[in-house]
């Protein structure tokens, strides 16, 4: 074990392998859950070298969990405190950034480390986007991470994130490590070859291969989300008919590249901003689109006041942050602030000082949001945030002035510069929910978060609590991705009182109401795991070597003693 790290040393350098508590902690420690031990994090340059790492790996029988950004809300890409039978070592893709188009853009090959916003970036000359482009690329997610968490669906007519074109190595039945080739090109025989090629980009247009069934996005998905009298959700994690190999994957296989469709963007788009009391209002605007619409939205976005209220004061810095240096620093900004709380931590001050002082600093700071938003957050309980484009924005535009201003709501139709504003509002809400439990630990439990899909016929959607749950909760905060009837439901329980408790009875109330969920975020170490997606990770998984104990099953090897294990 102590010449371990040494092995992992000689492939990837010195510099590339981290073991200390300080330089390990941010990878350890998830963006809300999370924060296990590891031997050690490995970063690869190649995926030559993550091969040579996966096996060392393999062979000295290690737990492995393969890491990218760091950004996901349930755990499900760090070690659990405890319960593990065998040592943990953390493979960070960071590194792995190579992006490849082919067939002229119209599809990108991936390495695992690619963010949403490197590819958003690289397709914009084209005229093209990636599957996201809102939402989870603020804060640097991963193309990859996205693919294995089926996650995204923000962009209405591209539904969660999808692929069956996959490089991937998985451990099977026997306690082989194979590398598997399903990426649909030619790229030779061995590992080495295969793996090599990549790294240099050798892909050519004659080398792809494209049988007539199989895709490399959800190409259905613009159809099913219109079926409004479906008494199922349109897209939640366990749906079996987009989990394919690294798709809904969770860590269970480890990827080496994905190839992906890219879209034409929208030559003219348009945000309207709706404002209405009366929930049933945008429910009916909804289900109008939906089922009448020539042209389906871009995005259309939810927010209710609590939900603007805590962006608009505990996610002040990362608006401002984004607003003035883009979203391709954040990364950087958030490593940075992780190791300025393991130096705290370690000198017994805590470790969410950085949080309290950011919190105190952006307090003096002027309002940052334009008047129109927050004269509609003052009149209006709940907000749409509708984004047309080409056709789409007179056909949105002539039916919202023959609807409004009615009883209950109102809308107007953003400058630029009020659509960026109201869409980064609306996603900086995940991290302002974090820092109001750093500043509040006074008060505040922890948070129970919930990402929840109501089936697509729900006219009463929002939701409102017994008295009983209410009143063990200090702040609610609601938002979502109206159009598929995708909520986040995140609720800051009062100091003293039983989360797990409290979330069960969450999930009592919403299991009633025929949602599914989680529904993009994934099981993570926070939901126990339906049992297709549990049948699904051991079929990718036989041995239970990658990612143990994701969905509440086992942590051991071989799966067993399966089942729940704690609670984080």
């Amino acid at each position: 074990m102590n010449d371990f790290p040494d092995q992992l040393r000689a492939v990837v350098g010195r510099k590339h392998v981290l073991t200390g508590e300080t330089e390990t902690r941010r990878f350890r420690q998830g963006y809300r859950y999370g924060g296990g031990d590891a031997v050690a994090v490995v970063q690869p340059g190649t995926l030559l070298e993550m091969w040579r790492v996966l096996q060392a790996c393999h062979r000295a029988k290690m737990i492995v969990i393969f890491q990218a950004a760091n950004t996901g809300l349930t755990g499900g890409s760090t070690p659990v405190a405890e319960g593990y039978d065998r040592p943990v070592v953390i493979i960070s893709t960071l590194r792995l950034r190579r992006l490849d188009l082919v067939k002229g853009g119209e599809q990108i090959v991936s390495h695992p480390g690619v963010t949403l916003e490197q590819l958003e970036k690289t397709l914009r000359p084209l005229g093209r986007e990636p599957h996201s482009v809102i939402g989870s690329s603020c804060i640097g997610a991963s193309v990859t991470g996205g693919i294995c968490n089926n996650s995204g669906g923000s962009l209405i007519r591209r539904g969660p994130a999808f692929t069956q074109f996959a490089l991937f190595a998985q451990i099977d039945a026997s306690g082989e490590l194979k590398l598997v080739n399903n990426l649909g090109i030619e790229l030779g025989q061995t590992p080495d070859e295969i793996l090599s090629r990549l790294d240099r980009g050798q892909i050519a247009d004659t080398d792809i291969r494209t049988p007539s069934n199989l895709f490399a996005s959800d190409h259905e998905y613009c159809h099913h989300v219109r079926d409004i009298s479906a008494s199922t959700p349109a897209r939640f994690n366990a749906d079996p008919r987009r989990l394919y190999e690294a798709s809904g994957s969770a860590g269970k296989i480890a990827v080496f590249a994905l190839r992906l469709d890219t879209f034409l963007a929208d030559e003219n788009t348009q945000v309207f901003y709706i404002g209405s009391n009366d929930p049933l209002e945008l429910e009916t605007i909804r289900r109008d689109i939906l089922g009448g619409f020539d042209s389906l939205p871009i995005a259309g976005e939810y927010m209710h006041r609590s939900a603007f209220d805590l962006s608009k004061r505990y996610g002040k810095d990362l608006f401002m942050f984004i607003q003035r240096f883009g979203t391709d620093r954040v990364p950087r900004a958030f490593a940075a602030k992780s190791r300025f709380d393991g130096i705290t931590e370690k000198l017994g001050l805590g470790g969410a000082v950085s949080d309290r002082l950011l919190q105190v600093f952006t307090g003096l700071l002027p309002n940052h949001l334009p008047e129109r938003l927050n004269e509609y957050r003052d009149r209006y309980e709940h907000h749409l945030l509708l984004k047309m484009g080409n056709d789409g924005v007179q056909e949105a535009r002539d039916y919202l002035a023959a609807r409004f201003p009615s009883a209950q709501g109102a809308y107007f139709e953003c400058t630029v510069a009020e659509g960026q504003a109201a869409f980064l509002n609306r996603f900086a809400v995940g991290g302002s929910v974090v820092r109001y439990r750093a500043v509040h630990a006074g008060t505040v439990e922890d948070i129970v978060a919930l990402d929840v899909a109501l089936p697509r016929n729900t006219i009463d959607w929002f939701e409102t609590l017994p008295v009983d749950i209410a009143n063990k909760i200090d702040v609610t905060m609601y938002c979502g991705h109206f159009f598929c009837h995708v909520m986040h439901q995140e609720y800051l329980v009062k100091k003293g009182e039983d989360c797990d408790a409290v979330k069960h009875a969450l999930l009592d109330l919403l299991k009633a109401r025929g949602a599914e969920y989680p529904a993009e975020h994934n099981v993570g170490h926070q939901y126990e795991a339906a049992d297709s997606l549990k049948n699904f990770y051991r079929e990718l998984d036989p041995t239970n070597s990658f990612n143990p104990g994701i969905g509440k099953t086992s942590l051991h090897l071989d799966w067993k003693d399966a089942g729940h294990h704690a609670s984080l």
